[in-house]
């Protein structure tokens, strides 16, 4: 489906139900983001495997000499009666929004809300995981979760200068605990590059994952493995998808699952064997895949969401990544008035609005 429709600019906004249509700007555009949430293949394998029950639209917003400016990857989902407008990708994905480059978003933003106000058959825009500050101010609506999103910034290629910036004890232990494990171990490090061994070192990563966490974590369910598993083939394929072993003795013991894009090293998540905890195996691996991005020329190491403490003692800051609930029309007001009043919400809304008003709560208000 395309439309043309009326927008705060005299080129028209086109809103598309498939990704093929949008696919030569998106990979584009993707480079401007720079976000491997924000890449073509993210959506794509997300669609593939978690967009049923769902209506896509895809919102491209043209400049004035009809080149893509930005694509807002939307879906429409019905929940007790309140339509939701989402981003596409949302779920597994750590940050989300328009895909443009930074310096158009007030545009992109402004462009957007006009077009929405055309359409009469949506409650809620969920905007979960807003990349950057500041989208709180250009689309309004209402806060309702910020998230940090540590990061680390990377000024040197040099490995023993990027370490100059740290303790004398922390020094100490990147360099002994790694000395420790080749040593006594044989550690290793192995970057997955092979497209016939990939579906097997997934597997692999999924049961070093649940190995470390178990119950504890949602991260790979099994809804979410066939996603992750096509995301990584494509990624490998398009040269972003970082999926890095330490292997102790012969054997995987430990892994980073990540990606490389933008100028960034994006640390999504990690899993170890509990037999090698003490050994300190997920810190060396962790201060493996910084030393290779400083080595590359990477110019910041993304933590990605949580404010754990294994972080902290590498993060050099800690940005935030925002969601926030725009309403339309009564029944979207009604749906994100209620903050406290959390029986009454429905579910979709209930989960992100409920950890908002426990922040609320516990900050006295």
């Amino acid at each position: 489906m395309n439309r043309a429709s009326a927008s705060a600019s005299d080129v028209p906004i086109q809103r598309f139900g498939d990704l093929a249509h949008v696919a030569g700007d998106w990979r584009r555009l993707e480079l401007e983001a720079g976000s491997p949430f924000s890449t073509f293949a993210w959506a794509t394998a997300w669609w593939h495997n978690l967009g049923e029950d769902r209506e896509l639209r895809v919102v491209r917003v043209a400049d004035s000499d009809g080149r893509a400016l930005a694509l807002v990857p939307l879906c429409l989902e019905t929940s007790h009666g309140v339509r939701l407008l989402r981003f596409v990708g949302h779920g597994p994905a750590d940050e989300l929004g328009p895909v443009c480059a930074p310096a158009d978003r007030e545009q992109v933003a402004s462009r957007l809300l006009s077009e929405l106000a055309e359409w009469d058959d949506w409650d809620v825009f969920l905007a979960e995981r807003l990349a950057g500050n500041g989208w709180s101010d250009l689309l309004g609506g209402r806060t309702l979760r910020r998230e940090a999103s540590p990061e680390v910034a990377i000024e040197t290629t040099d490995w023993d200068d990027f370490l100059k910036a740290r303790s004398s004890n922390f020094r100490q232990q990147v360099r002994k605990f790694e000395r420790r494990l080749v040593r006594d171990h044989d550690l290793r490090f192995r970057l997955a590059d092979d497209p016939e061994r990939l579906d097997r070192d997934m597997t692999t990563m999924f049961e070093l994952h649940d190995a470390r966490w178990g119950a504890s974590t949602t991260a790979f369910p099994e809804s979410l493995k066939p996603f992750h598993r096509e995301l990584a083939a494509l990624a490998l394929e398009q040269g972003f998808l970082r999926l890095v072993f330490a292997e102790l003795e012969g054997r995987p013991a430990a892994v980073w699952y990540g990606f490389r894009l933008g100028g960034a090293d994006w640390f999504y998540q990690q899993g170890r064997h509990p037999d090698w905890e003490r050994a300190s195996v997920g810190f060396v691996l962790t201060a493996h895949t910084i030393r290779e991005a400083v080595t590359a020329g990477i110019t910041r190491y993304r933590f990605l969401l949580g404010a754990e403490e294994y972080k902290a003692r590498f993060a050099t800051s800690e940005p935030e990544v925002e969601t926030l609930a725009i309403p339309r029309g009564t029944r979207g007001r009604a749906a994100i008035a209620g903050v406290r009043l959390m029986t009454h919400l429905p579910g979709p809304l209930r989960h992100p609005l409920r950890r908002f008003a426990d922040t609320e709560a516990e900050a006295g208000r």
